[in-house]
């Protein structure tokens, strides 16, 4: 597995342990979902108001979000498959821990499995379709052992 990093914001330090787990969190997710663990995806890690140019200019949505998944839409280079791009914003993971009662770290891990199930494919637009996301988010969350 092959994570790029990027790091464009000042709310979390983005230690070594966070991407120990961020890793942990993409490998259960593909354990999970019986895929090989011989993928490229690129992390970055944004503020507030980066989130929110982007997910206007790619989603037609004024507003800050959590998370935004970019798909690669199953394209192939040599041995690696990319997965595509995961944003995460840094200040909605602390707000969101704060206000779930759980840590940052959680929060994160959270926010990655949630958008590598949307790199693969999954979504929550319709109930059927949300539900199906949410049991594949218990499952990952089950396996990685970390509960609310």
């Amino acid at each position: 597995m092959e994570i790029y990093y990027d790091d464009r914001q000042d709310d979390i330090k983005i230690t070594d342990e966070i991407k120990n787990l961020i890793e942990k969190s993409i490998a259960t997710v593909l354990k999970v979902e019986n895929l090989d663990e011989n993928v490229e995806v690129s992390v970055s890690f944004v503020g507030d108001e980066e989130i929110r140019d982007l997910n206007r200019d790619y989603r037609g949505v004024d507003k800050s979000t959590d998370v935004l998944s970019f798909p690669m839409d199953d394209e192939f280079i040599i041995v690696s498959r990319i997965l595509g791009d995961v944003i995460i914003n840094t200040r909605r993971v602390m707000e969101q821990a704060k206000e779930l009662g759980h840590s940052n770290e959680r929060e994160l891990s959270y926010l990655t499995v949630h958008s590598i199930l949307h790199l693969l494919g999954y979504d929550h637009m319709e109930d059927e379709d949300k539900k199906e996301m949410r049991e594949r988010e218990k499952l990952a969350m089950k396996e990685l052992s970390i509960y609310r």
